[in-house]
């Protein structure tokens, strides 16, 4: 979703640098940078999910040993 959204920024961007319109190329990069933001965020959720994964596992395997 980030990444959808990092590249109508671009977009965004390049289209104010063309018809010389700074608000649009603000925006463009204001939008650019969300979307990067929300591309990192969503790709340490699911490191994070990961790490829990694991955990869960190994206390399973944990539980097993103690029985």
């Amino acid at each position: 979703m980030g990444t959808v959204e990092q590249m109508k920024g671009k977009l965004k961007e390049k289209a104010g640098d063309i018809t010389d319109n700074p608000q649009w190329e603000e925006e463009g990069r204001q939008q650019a940078a969300k979307g990067a933001e929300d591309r990192r965020a969503a790709e340490e959720r699911a490191k994070a999910q990961a790490h829990e994964k694991k955990s869960e596992f190994h206390e399973q395997k944990q539980k097993a040993a103690e029985s």
